[in-house]
């Protein structure tokens, strides 16, 4: 079958490899039909940070059909559609036993601890497979994961109810926390170095444009971006007793003086993947709609993903989410 795999930094690989075999025991074997590129993809492929194992079938967000269920699987069957958990967890550990998987002493990710999705079927653990719902077209059900790690973050920074939102960074995961702040009813504004990314996002989910050295007046922000700077001048800006979430991927140390955090009793709060939000994202995929249509920049073929790297990492890339067609 046909497979893009991750040998070592920048060499990603289009092959043909040998078709998973039938599942064994708790196992699920899933014929993939749509997946998504995630900047933690572009992040790995760039500089190796989570190259745990190679090569290795990357991706993790993705969906597709159960062609074969192990033994023991009773929560989905052959014919199912189903939407993938990403995480790779001991389910022993003292965070795992807590209810905390998310931050699992081992944690580790489909596409990087084991094969991933963008391939044309994968072999996955049944617990990390989820009924979909119903309807759902493949290309919004493909969205799944990264919307849970937006609902989490969202949940987890906990802005009352009418109050502002200021999300820093539009690509995928910032831009979903837009849509649903907005429908829930929080003034959202946007900011990104792209303009043109920051109306994409506005312009698809009703926030405002907005720039970090002129802050709204507001007391809660969500920094997708990762960059120590816009995290720091996102707490120098916001009105003091709110929070900035952390849930953007970067690199370099935070230079921001504790006091200002005192004084302006104000929080960081780190977002890391999700909880409980995917049992709960089919329902909200369902209620979006066609409102993730204006987010999704592109459909390509598994051939066409190395290219499609290359022009992510070289912002060539006008959308937000660039969607893999895997199989039929």
């Amino acid at each position: 079958m046909k497979a893009v795999r991750l040998h070592g930094v920048q060499d990603l690989r289009v092959e043909e490899i040998a078709a998973p075999v039938a599942p064994g025991p708790e196992e699920v074997l899933v014929r993939v039909s749509m997946a998504g590129i995630c900047g933690s993809d572009l992040h790995n492929f760039r500089t190796g940070a989570w190259i745990s194992r190679a090569p290795s079938v990357a991706g993790h967000e993705f969906t597709g059909t159960v062609g074969a269920a192990g033994v023991g699987v009773s929560h989905v069957a052959a014919g199912d559609r189903v939407i993938v958990d990403s995480r790779v967890t001991c389910g022993s550990c003292r965070n795992c036993r807590a209810g905390l998987a998310q931050v699992c002493e081992t944690m580790g990710f489909v596409g990087e601890a084991i094969d991933g999705g963008f391939a044309e079927a994968v072999l996955l653990p049944a617990e990390n497979v989820i009924a979909a719902p119903p309807g759902v077209p493949d290309r919004h059900l493909a969205l799944a994961e990264p919307l849970a790690v937006a609902l989490h973050a969202l949940d987890r920074l906990g802005v009352p109810d009418g109050a502002p939102l200021v999300v820093a960074g539009c690509g995928p995961i910032g831009g979903l926390v837009a849509l649903l702040a907005a429908r829930r009813g929080h003034g959202v504004h946007v900011i990104d170095r792209q303009a043109a990314r920051a109306e994409l996002v506005a312009g698809a989910t009703g926030a405002a444009v907005a720039a970090l050295d002129a802050l709204p007046d507001a007391r809660f922000a969500m920094d997708a971006t990762g960059a120590p700077g816009v995290i720091r001048a996102l707490a120098q800006g916001l009105l003091p007793g709110g929070a900035v979430g952390l849930v953007g991927i970067g690199h370099g140390a935070l230079d921001l003086d504790p006091v200002l955090l005192v004084e302006k009793e104000m929080a960081l709060v780190g977002c890391h993947a999700f909880g409980d939000e995917l049992q709960r994202i089919g329902a909200v995929i369902a209620e979006l709609g066609t409102a993730l249509d204006p987010l999704i920049d592109a459909e390509i073929a598994l051939d066409e993903v190395p290219a499609a790297y290359e022009r992510h990492l070289a912002g060539e890339v006008a959308g937000l989410k660039t969607l893999i067609r895997c199989g039929s």
